[in-house]
C-alpha cells in the first residue's frame, strides 16, 4: 500500500470503490493495521470506553488524545490518520484552532469534530488554515447526555432532513470527510450519493463510501457488542487475518450485512 492521502480517498469515491477505516490507540495495533493495508486509521475518543474504562467519551481530554495520537503515528507510516477532537475542545473558535494545531503537530493528518450546522464557522477556519476536517453526524457520542442515550438518529422525517441539511452545510464549510453514525441506511445512502466528499458509515448501512469500526469491537474484546458491529476474530483466529477479513468484507460490500443496519 502506498501512503494514503485525501486524493486517494476522493479517487476511491469517484471510482465507486469502498474503503475500510478502523480505530487504533497504540503503536502496536497501528502497525498491524498498516500491514493489513487499511487506508484510514481513526484515533477515536472511543479510547475512553475501550481503553480507559469510562462509560462515555466525555471524560477524554486533549492530553489523552495527544498521547494516543502520537503513539499511533509512531506505528503507522502509510494510513491516513484522523484524530478526534475531544469533548469541549472546540467550544470556541480559538480553542478549535489551538487544539487542532496540537493534534496535527502530534502527527494527525486530519481532525474530526462532532456536530451539525453550528460547526460551519469552525470548519471553515480550520480548512482555510490548511487543517483537513472530518465531520460527524447522527449519533454523536459526546452528546450522549443530551441525546438521552445511544439511540439511532434520523428515523423521523424532520430529524432525517436536519441530518441531510447539516451534511450539506459541513461540506460547503470545507469538511473533507463525513462520518454518519447510527442512522437509517436509506438516509445514509441518500447523503453519500448527494455529497462529493467521501462518507464513512458506522451503523449507517452499506450505501456509503466507507465503513469504520472500533478495533476492540471488531476483535470481540468489548463487553457489549453494538448491533452494527461484527467480530471478525473467531473466523480467522488471528488479529492480522481478522483485520484483513474486515477490510476485504468492506471492499466487497459483504459488510455491513442487513443484520448490522437500521431502518
Amino acid at each position: 500500500m502506498k501512503a494514503v492521502n485525501l486524493h486517494t480517498l476522493n479517487t476511491l469515491k469517484s471510482k465507486g470503490e469502498k474503503f475500510p477505516v478502523i480505530t487504533a490507540y497504540d503503536s502496536a495495533f497501528a502497525r498491524q493495521i498498516e500491514l493489513a493495508e487499511i487506508e484510514v486509521v481513526l484515533v477515536g475518543d472511543s479510547l475512553g470506553n475501550v481503553v480507559l474504562g469510562y462509560d462515555s467519551t466525555v471524560p477524554v481530554t486533549m492530553d489523552d488524545m495527544l498521547h494516543h495520537t502520537a503513539a499511533v503515528v509512531r506505528g503507522n507510516d502509510l494510513s491516513l490518520i484522523i484524530a478526534d477532537m475531544p469533548f469541549m475542545s472546540y467550544a470556541t473558535g480559538e480553542m478549535t484552532l489551538d487544539n487542532a494545531a496540537l493534534l496535527m503537530q502530534a502527527g494527525a493528518q486530519m481532525v474530526k469534530l462532532e456536530g451539525g450546522a453550528w460547526l460551519k464557522e469552525s470548519i471553515f477556519m480550520l480548512s482555510e488554515r490548511g487543517i483537513p476536517v472530518c465531520g460527524h453526524l447522527g449519533l454523536t457520542p459526546q452528546s450522549v447526555n443530551k441525546l438521552g442515550g445511544y439511540r439511532v438518529q434520523g428515523r423521523d422525517e424532520e430529524s432525517a432532513q436536519q441530518i441531510f441539511t447539516d451534511a450539506e452545510i459541513l461540506q460547503t464549510a470545507g469538511a473533507d470527510l463525513l462520518v454518519l453514525e447510527c442512522v437509517p441506511s436509506e438516509l445514509a445512502t441518500r447523503i453519500a450519493e448527494h455529497l462529493t466528499i467521501p462518507v464513512i458509515g458506522i451503523g449507517a448501512g452499506p450505501g456509503v463510501d466507507a465503513q469504520v469500526l472500533v478495533l476492540y469491537d471488531m476483535l470481540g474484546f468489548s463487553p457489549r457488542m453494538p448491533k452494527f458491529t461484527k467480530n471478525f476474530l473467531p473466523d480467522t483466529g488471528d488479529v492480522m487475518l481478522a483485520l484483513k477479513a474486515y477490510a476485504d468484507a468492506v471492499r466487497s460490500g459483504e459488510f455491513p450485512a442487513p443484520e448490522h443496519c437500521f431502518t
